[in-house]
């Protein structure tokens, strides 16, 4: 199994990912940085009624998440075989020194800090796509919550153990996800926009878990 497909390692990214989801909602303009489609939603009112610069606040992290998107593609063609540094940690590099930086955007500043974490949360939601061979999303829920159920379905049916495993392991990285935003907006109550920093030691902890666990022709 790749390092960067263990369930430690997922858990920690997902964490990171509900956090960041409540920190940018409860401090930054309630912006959903990590699913799009609230973006979209709230764009398209605006942009209906009228209001293009409110519209134009959730049109950014959408085009920034994008942006992430494509960077992490980049840097996984460039940098997939090299034996030096893995892909991901560089991934994950880029995403600490982001989340650093949007901790020190002062309020009520809130166009800059959403676009960059939105930027971030879709390197990370790129890089970070298998747990123990299974798909998921490390910055939101209904993709694993959709599968997570369709494996249990299975299991209804088919009494394999592996779907078995396959849901219970998604259904947990979904509640993961849901402490970590939990935490998110506890702490934004109480840190402030240097909330967003608990997410870059957590990042931090999974770049040293890569390093600490190098596996044969972990790509």
């Amino acid at each position: 199994m790749q390092s960067s497909e263990t369930y430690r390692l997922s858990a920690l990214v997902s964490f990171s990912g509900g956090l960041q989801d409540a920190y940018t909602y409860n401090l930054r303009g309630h912006v959903f940085a990590n699913a799009q489609t609230g973006n979209v939603v709230l764009m398209s009112q605006n942009f209906m009624t009228g209001r293009w610069m409110e519209g134009s606040d959730y049109l950014l992290p959408v085009f920034s998440f994008m942006a992430g998107i494509l960077l992490s593609d980049l840097i996984e063609g460039r940098f997939k075989f090299c034996r030096t540094v893995h892909w991901r940690q560089i991934v994950l590099f880029i995403e600490i020194l982001l989340l650093f930086i949007v901790g020190l955007i002062p309020l009520p500043y809130e166009t800059l800090p959403n676009i960059l974490v939105s930027f971030s949360c879709a390197m990370q939601v790129h890089s970070f796509r298998s747990v123990h061979a299974n798909r998921y999303a490390s910055t939101m829920c209904i993709g694993n919550l959709k599968s997570g159920t369709e494996s249990m379905t299975r299991f209804f049916r088919t009494k394999d153990n592996s779907d078995l495993h396959s849901a219970l392991g998604l259904y947990g990285i979904i509640l993961i996800f849901a402490l970590g935003a939990g935490l998110g907006g506890i702490l934004s109550g109480v840190l402030g926009i240097r909330t967003i920093w608990l997410s870059c030691a957590i990042l931090f902890i999974a770049e040293i878990l890569m390093i600490k666990r190098p596996v044969e022709g972990d790509q």
